[in-house]
């Protein structure tokens, strides 16, 4: 047997390496403006965002969080002070959830709305 292999029947979600910044205060990305990522991290078609539009950044925000696969990516794209703010409102997978808010305790106290 392949100890490499992820056990039968998990989901890719459970399995997949996201990753964390070790400090907010390494993130200093754009937030307002025109941005487009690259196919790595938005293969979708809808590279380019509108930063000035609150749903577009926040949905960059999303894309990033789920998507980069090394911390540089995430301090290219991602501005601490916006996340912060933005956090409640984001739709992520409760992986990604989880290790943000473990390790920056600030983000599970925000607000979240109703669901």
């Amino acid at each position: 047997m392949d100890d490499a292999r992820a056990p039968l029947g998990s989901r890719y979600v459970d399995q997949r390496p996201y990753v964390v910044v070790e400090d907010l205060a390494e993130l200093h990305g754009p937030t307002s403006g025109e941005a487009r990522l690259d196919r790595r991290l938005n293969w979708s078609g809808r590279a380019v965002y509108d930063l000035d539009n609150p749903r577009r950044l926040a949905s960059m925000y999303e894309t990033v969080l789920r998507e980069a696969t090394r911390v540089e990516q995430l301090q290219t794209w991602l501005d601490g002070p916006a996340l912060v703010r933005l956090w409640s409102s984001l739709v992520l997978p409760p992986q990604v959830r989880q290790l943000w808010e473990r390790r920056f305790p600030q983000l599970a106290n925000e607000s979240r709305p109703a669901a």
